[in-house]
């Protein structure tokens, strides 16, 4: 099942589009609010999902109609603690190099938002609790 994953936010929204837990995603990016409803036209036209998987968070209602303006089914997901996993899913997926890899992981930023990888870990949380 093609699962397309949301982290809304008040600016911007991560989104990954994934067939399994821990699957390489078909698609990841971060998208301005204002962009929303363009952008994920194109990448529900690219790769069908059969259901968005939104952060039950800040402006989840407004990212869920969105969705469910382009016809496809909308189910929120708790997304306590996304954001600080996103973080180690990030640093797994980018390992540290050079002098950044004797610093704990615990005390590194990634050098860019990591929206996508918290709407990856919504969508991994769905499959797992479907």
């Amino acid at each position: 099942m093609t699962i397309l994953g949301l982290d809304p936010g008040t600016r911007k929204c991560g989104y990954a589009v994934v067939t399994g837990i821990d699957a390489p995603p078909l698609a990841l990016g971060i998208i301005g609010i204002e962009t929303l409803a363009e952008r994920l036209r194109e990448v529900v036209a690219a790769t069908p999902v059969a259901l968005a998987a939104i952060g039950r968070g800040t402006n989840a209602a407004a990212v869920a109609e969105v969705v469910r303006s382009l016809g496809v089914a909308v189910e929120l997901v708790d997304e306590r603690e996304t954001s600080l996993l996103a973080r180690a899913r990030f640093f797994r997926d980018h390992p540290p190099r050079g002098w950044r890899r004797i610093v704990p992981r615990g005390m590194l930023l990634p050098n860019r938002p990591i929206d996508d990888y918290a709407a990856l870990l919504i969508a991994e949380r769905f499959l797992k609790a479907s």
